[in-house]
């Protein structure tokens, strides 16, 4: 070899090391890691994970094509449930992620360092699995000039990755017994990238999530959680690496109890003491049209302004909820008030005495809603029965008795019975003489039919009478609606 050839050898070599270009056998020119405990953590480091001997795109087991096993867990510290319309939570907590490293493994090398320890800068040096929240609705690493990002390296290549986040999950809510509800909302973890055939999510054995001490709640009581693994199918095509296929997957589920105190407090007492406000009615005249009215309508537009407000917070869902359940009652019961008082007017108004063959419900509605038909069966059965006698309110019966005093062939006597109603009215009745004497009463001798007796009662009387039983019927049709309402809530 000639001068001249040594030369040009040379300088190729001087060139070539001045551009940094690499010889075939890269391997050889990478820094030793021999002596490693006499560097410092990141001269060290940057030997190890040298981009001539670490790949941080391929897997740790790219050269056995083993499942690379990735072990969660989750400190949760915060927990703040949204409101129902929102259909989501807020969630703050760390996520330490496990696995092993071959590749990283330095105990051989430097046996003396107990750990490396990095953060946002060393997890750009080396591989990381890409892990996400399938029911995400925003998320974000927590922290103030730098991103709370924690990584350990072990010297057998164990990494722990640690990072400290907020995010807003989905929940979806089954509202049909609200504001009686329990809820149950997970954190869901997926890998991203690799399928369960090359990666897989397992949760740590022990206490794989932990809660906070000083975690509260506010309007929700934490019940119970527990921790699940699971694959999922992904059936999106060209967005992960070979399309559809099955990846592994974490969940954390917890269970949240409504408080009702709230709404007792702000809703449903409040409603009660309204319905029972709209009862007030019945202890006023039925003619009283304008106080009567003027507390029939604002209670009603009291309620729906209260039931209103509960509302606003709710989503617009297509099944009934057991709120709404409440809401119709209540109304029913204020609506029903109004509706009697307009009943009992109408009677008030009218001129008629009105004739019972009984004191009691069924013959004062039948004669009230269907006037007319209750007095033809009146004469109906007048005419049927020529030997019936007929008994008159007190004031008809003293007009009869001044107009015709002496009244031919009979002389009057005045029998004074007990009413059977509970408004103590007397009945007064009207016989011949000769049933006085004996003849012609039931049982005697040649004793003819059992005789009728008849009641009038003005429409003053009927509707004062229909006021004083809804007094009683309304509270207890009310409190038998509170019975079968909080049964439904609590035992179903």
């Amino acid at each position: 070899m000639n001068m001249k050839t040594l030369l040009y050898s040379a300088l190729f070599i001087i060139i070539k090391s001045a551009t940094g270009q690499k010889s075939p056998n890269a391997p050889l020119d990478c820094p030793s890691l021999e002596k490693g405990d006499i560097y410092t953590q990141s001269e060290f480091l940057s030997r190890l994970a040298n981009e001539c001997r670490y790949d941080r795109l391929l897997l740790p087991t790219y050269k056995t094509g083993e499942v690379v096993y990735v072990h969660a867990s989750a400190y949760v510290y915060f927990i703040q449930p949204a409101e129902a319309h929102d259909l989501n939570f807020k969630l703050h907590f760390l996520l330490q992620l496990r696995w092993t490293d071959a590749r990283l493994a330095y105990s051989l090398y430097s046996p003396e360092r107990q750990k490396i320890i990095g953060e946002s800068d060393l997890r750009q040096r080396i591989w990381v699995p890409h892990l996400y929240m399938s029911n995400e609705q925003s998320s974000s690493l927590m922290g103030t000039d730098s991103k709370d990002v924690l990584i350990s390296i072990a010297p057998d290549g164990e990494v722990l990755f640690s990072r400290r986040m907020q995010a807003v999950l989905y929940c979806w809510m089954n509202l049909q017994k609200f504001p009686f509800d329990d809820q149950r909302c997970s954190m869901n973890l997926e890998s991203w990238k690799y399928n369960a055939s090359i990666l897989r999510l397992m949760w740590e054995k022990d206490n794989p999530v932990r809660l906070s001490s000083e975690l509260h709640l506010t309007e929700y009581s934490l019940l119970d959680y527990w921790t699940n693994e699971s694959v999922v199918r992904g059936d999106i095509v060209n967005m992960r690496q070979g399309g559809a296929g099955n990846y592994s997957a974490l969940k954390f589920t917890f269970k949240l109890g409504r408080e009702v105190g709230y709404y007792l407090m702000d809703y449903f007492i409040p409603s009660m003491m309204i319905v029972a406000m709209s009862w007030v009615t019945f202890w006023l005249q039925a003619d009283a049209s304008a106080p009567r009215i003027t507390l029939g309508t604002s209670t009603m537009l009291s309620f729906i302004t209260l039931a209103s407000s509960q509302a606003k917070t709710l989503p617009k869902v297509s099944y009934i909820k057991a709120s709404e359940i409440w809401f119709l009652g209540c109304i029913g019961f204020i609506f029903s008030a109004l509706v009697e008082f307009a009943f009992v007017n109408t009677i008030w108004r009218r001129k008629k005495v009105v004739s019972l063959k009984k004191v009691n419900s069924k013959y004062i509605l039948k004669s009230t809603l269907t006037p007319r038909l209750a007095r033809k069966e009146l004469q109906k059965e007048m005419q049927s029965s020529p030997q019936l006698s007929k008994s008159r309110s007190c004031s008809s019966l003293q007009q009869d008795a001044s107009s015709d005093p002496n009244g031919p062939g009979y002389n009057n006597y005045l029998t004074v019975h007990s009413f059977p109603s509970a408004l103590n009215l007397p009945t007064i009745t009207t016989q011949s003489y000769d049933d006085l004497s004996g003849r012609g009463r039931p049982g005697s001798e040649g004793s003819d039919e059992p005789k009728h007796t008849w009641t009038q009662m003005t429409p003053q009387e009927i509707a004062t009478w229909i006021d004083k039983r809804s007094r009683v019927l309304f509270p207890l049709l009310f409190i038998l609606f509170n019975i079968i309402y909080w049964t439904f809530v609590y035992c179903l």
